[in-house]
Order: structure tokens, then C-alpha cells, then sequence
């Protein structure tokens, strides 16, 4: 005898109207069509282009947006600004993208077991995170980037070492509210472990707002990489980030303003369209847009 299994009706009219909701935000199709063509630009785009991002042109310094094959222009040392554009978008959108794994894995590890722990491990995880979130994140986030050699594997790390205590809070909260629900009394009952209570049945339904958490901590990694590295302490030159262009580009403002306006426009497109999407997802996920 043949077994068809198939999704629970209640589970695809819920994901059918969370897909519908979020289609129905224009903002945030908009913000993943933006970030679509920006990573997909970034991917391929320093192939299509005849000239390196480390390829130096004395010759061509300066040259502004759409002079002969420069279609960005060049920065002082007549390197192609649109070659050094999607390479440091590489570099800063790896950058965000793994800070951000980072932060919600320890954020949401940390939050699951001080939510269904409770007691004094819940205390404990806690006033450590109050501790790290009493500190201002930028300061803790400079400090360490100039006493450590700044690499991008090392900002990278630094950035999530500073950004999973506001996951952790969301998962305890979100956790604590699920762990009385009926099916984590059933498991209980059943004689599951606690591990498998947390992990494969009450952080499956937790994913919504960790979901949304984690589209906002991209959008907040690219800024850090980028403030981080415009004052200096994050990717050095030769090695192209938005941040360092930016860095590169404040004394030339008057006579060749593109260097800044390139980058900064890249990093505005990048954080707006994640915290587009960021809301979109919060609206669609929110049982409370549910009508009966």
C-alpha cells in the first residue's frame, strides 16, 4: 500500500498568505529587485568591465562618469571606479551576509536555551547580554578593530561579535511565549529531550521573527563595515570596500564629487533595500494581518 503524504491545507493557505502578503508590499519587491541587480551586478559584473580593480592609469586620473570605457569614472589614481565599485560590493556584501549568519546563529543559541531554561541560566544569558548592550556597540566595534589586524574575515567577526545580543532577545522573548503552547507539553509528555523540544520543535516556529531579524542585521553589518572602514579601521587599501572608497573620496569632493556620490549611493541602495525587505516580511509573517 502506497502512503501519500502531502502539507497540511492550514499550513498552505498560511504560506500562501504569507507569499500574497509580501507580494502585495511594494516596498519590499522593490527593495529585492534593488539588491538582486545590485549582488548580480557585483558577481559579474567586474567580468564584463576592461579594466581591474588594481589596474592604474596615471594618465586617466579623474576622468569623470562616462569617459571612453570609464563608465563611473576613475578616483586619483586612474583607477576604474566601476571595477573597484563591484568588487568592494563583493567584499561588502560577504561581508554583511556572513556577519549576519554569525550573529543569528550565536543570537538565536543563546536565546532558545535562556528562553525554555528559564531560571537562573536565563538570568545569566541575559545580564550578559544587558552587559553587552549597555555598551555602545560602535565603541566596542572600534576598539576592537584597532587592536586586532583588520581583515575581512576579522570584521566580519568583530560585527557579529557586536550584533547577535538584539536576536537574542527577540528568540528568548519568542521563545518563552511558545514554550506553554500544547504541542511543547505534548512533547514533554511524549519524553523528548529538551534539545529536541528546543530545536525541532520550538525554533521551527520562532523562524518568522528571526527571519526578519536577520534582513535587518545584513542591512546593519554593510553600514558597521562601511563606518568601520571609512574611518580607517576596517578593509585597508589596495582591497576595495565601500566603506574605504568613501574614506578615499572626502578630500576630492569639491573638484570630483562622483567618488563619493558612487559608493555612497551603493550603500544606500544595499541598506534601504534590506530594510525594505526586512518589512515586508515582518507584515507578512504577523499573524495579527490574519482575518478570521
Amino acid at each position: 500500500m502506497t502512503v501519500l503524504t502531502a502539507v497540511p491545507t492550514t499550513q498552505r493557505w498560511w504560506q500562501t498568505r504569507v507569499m500574497r502578503r509580501f507580494l502585495s508590499h511594494r516596498l519590499a519587491l522593490l527593495g529585492l529587485v534593488m539588491i538582486s541587480l545590485l549582488s548580480l551586478a557585483c558577481i559579474i559584473g567586474p567580468y564584463l568591465l576592461p579594466y581591474d580593480s588594481l589596474y592604474i592609469d596615471l594618465r586617466a586620473r579623474f576622468a569623470p562618469p562616462m569617459t571612453g570605457q570609464h563608465y563611473l569614472g576613475t578616483d586619483p589614481l586612474g583607477r576604474d571606479i566601476a571595477a573597484r565599485l563591484f568588487m568592494a560590493g563583493r567584499i561588502s556584501l560577504l561581508v554583511g551576509f556572513t556577519a549576519m549568519l554569525l550573529s543569528i546563529f550565536v543570537g538565536t543559541l543563546v536565546g532558545v536555551i535562556a528562553g525554555y531554561r528559564g531560571g537562573w541560566i536565563n538570568a545569566v544569558l541575559m545580564r550578559t547580554v544587558d552587559g553587552f548592550l549597555s555598551y555602545p556597540s560602535i565603541f566596542l566595534l572600534l576598539a576592537l578593530s584597532a587592536a586586532l589586524k583588520p581583515s575581512p574575515m576579522m570584521i566580519t567577526v568583530i560585527i557579529a561579535v557586536t550584533g547577535w545580543m538584539e536576536v537574542a532577545r527577540i528568540v528568548e522573548a519568542e521563545v518563552r511565549s511558545l514554550k506553554e503552547r500544547e504541542f511543547v507539553l505534548a512533547g514533554r509528555m511524549l519524553g523528548l529531550s529538551r534539545a529536541h523540544i528546543m530545536f525541532r520543535e520550538i525554533l521551527p516556529n520562532a523562524m518568522g521573527p528571526i527571519i526578519v531579524a536577520a534582513t535587518l542585521t545584513v542591512a546593519r553589518a554593510i553600514l558597521l563595515e562601511a563606518y568601520v572602514s571609512f574611518l580607517g579601521f576596517g578593509i585597508q587599501p589596495p582591497l576595495p570596500s565601500w566603506g574605504n572608497m568613501l574614506n578615499g573620496a572626502q578630500q576630492y569632493l569639491a573638484n570630483a564629487p562622483w567618488l563619493a556620490i558612487i559608493p555612497g549611493a551603493a550603500i544606500t541602495i544595499a541598506v534601504s533595500s534590506f530594510n525594505f525587505i526586512g518589512d515586508g516580511l515582518r507584515d507578512a509573517l504577523d499573524v495579527r494581518n490574519d482575518t478570521v
